[in-house]
């Protein structure tokens, strides 16, 4: 594995993001076995979480149908939005709707298990869409596995994460870095996680998140001190999902994937 470490003296910025962008190879490396599964990875600009979220749906319908022969694994920023998960969570929100309109942050219901969120810039998010039996995984096992991905990439970053016995997501001893949300239908999973990169903290200050009262939000950003940018994490976050999932990505781009819906 390879990992960023930070000697006793300190290493600069420039020191840790010429590291990373010596291994481009982590955006289009060979799977580690034959066996690896092909899924299809599309990269999205920041784009509305309605926008997305409809898309995931039609994914899944496109895999119930058989129109789409792979797992599909959608990577995306958001425009700055709060969400409800299944167990709702309005009561979480601790400032006036007014007060998010006059900012132009909507507050939408989703399906996604657990509670309020928000998403915005220099968040990644990721959202595989998966056969969870094909998979051969049940939901406590996936959820692990997005978690995993989250540790053994914020430790590429010399950041220490790990999990809750009692809440889904990581944590450092700062708050929580990355959340995991998701959903399942006719045995297919979507939404997925969100991992704090260089995101505003201001507006987890707004909510209790995921209804943890007292719960602050971290990102790699305040961690270590360095502005990382989308595609170097990214490029991590892929990495390990591909070596924790034993898949093959092969890149679509957005348009390639609208003509499989």
């Amino acid at each position: 594995m390879l990992v960023v470490r930070r000697s006793d003296e300190g290493c600069s910025a420039t020191q840790i993001l010429d590291f990373l962008r010596s291994r481009q190879y982590w955006m289009d490396r060979k799977p580690m076995t034959s066996t690896a599964a092909p899924w299809y990875f599309v990269t999205l600009p920041i784009m509305d979480y309605g926008k997305v979220r409809e898309l995931q749906h039609q994914v899944v319908s496109g895999k119930t149908a058989g129109t789409i022969d792979a797992d599909v694994v959608i990577w995306v920023e958001h425009d700055p939005v709060f969400t409800l998960g299944r167990h709702g969570g309005e009561e979480n929100l601790i400032v006036s709707r007014d007060f998010l309109l006059r900012r132009n942050i909507p507050v939408v219901s989703s399906e996604r298990g657990g509670n309020i969120t928000y998403h915005g810039p220099g968040q990644l998010v990721t959202y595989p869409i998966v056969d969870l039996q094909k998979a051969g995984l049940r939901v406590p096992e996936y959820v692990h596995l997005l978690e995993q991905m989250m540790i053994q990439t914020a430790m590429d970053f010399s950041v220490q994460a790990e999990r809750s016995p009692v809440n889904p997501g990581v944590y450092t001893g700062n708050g929580k870095l990355g959340s995991v949300g998701i959903a399942v239908r006719h045995g297919i999973a979507f939404h997925g996680v969100a991992l704090n990169v260089n995101t505003s903290l201001a507006p987890f200050q707004w909510i209790h998140p995921c209804g943890l009262k007292g719960m602050a939000a971290t990102s790699l950003e305040k961690e270590t001190g360095f502005a990382f940018t989308r595609e170097e994490v990214q490029a991590v976050v892929q990495r390990h999902f591909c070596g924790l999932f034993g898949v093959e990505p092969v890149l679509l781009e957005f348009k390639e994937l609208k003509k499989m819906l």
